[in-house]
């Protein structure tokens, strides 16, 4: 079963207007297209559990302090690199969102045991094979 969907309030997310790197001549020098979203986690309306992922995930765009840090540059236009990096932060929630499954412990078959010790006495015999005859 699918928890429900934890989804992010435009209002929690502050936007601010970067000029993008790379490749693209006077545009890129000129305009400022690119968006850095910022996004508090402790602060947003999101469960405590959500959080509490989200801040554990190993993303080098979480700072320690608990804000999510993305800048978004692939599009010409400042509102697309704006739902672009809105559109990643909601993938990395949902992410977050996803309880991890425990593994549950499970023993070998007994099948898959004796094919085990089958396949180890087929090498043992190809390896004693491998001597010379004298010997």
């Amino acid at each position: 079963m699918k928890p429900p969907r934890c989804s992010v309030a435009r209002a929690e997310v502050e936007f601010s207007a970067v000029r993008a790197q790379g490749p693209g001549g006077q545009n890129v020098n000129k305009v400022s297209s690119a968006a850095r979203l910022r996004f508090d986690i402790g602060a947003s309306s999101l469960p405590e559990p959500v959080k509490e992922r989200l801040r554990a995930l190993p993303d080098q765009r979480i700072s320690s302090d608990g804000v999510v840090v993305i800048k978004a540059e692939t599009h010409r236009s400042l509102p697309r690199n704006q739902a672009d990096a809105l559109a990643r932060l909601q993938a990395l929630v949902d992410a977050a969102a996803q309880p991890e499954i425990e593994r549950r412990a499970t023993k070998p078959t007994r099948a898959s045991k004796l094919r085990r010790l089958e396949g180890k006495a087929r090498r043992g015999a190809i390896k004693a094979g491998r001597h010379r005859v004298g010997e």
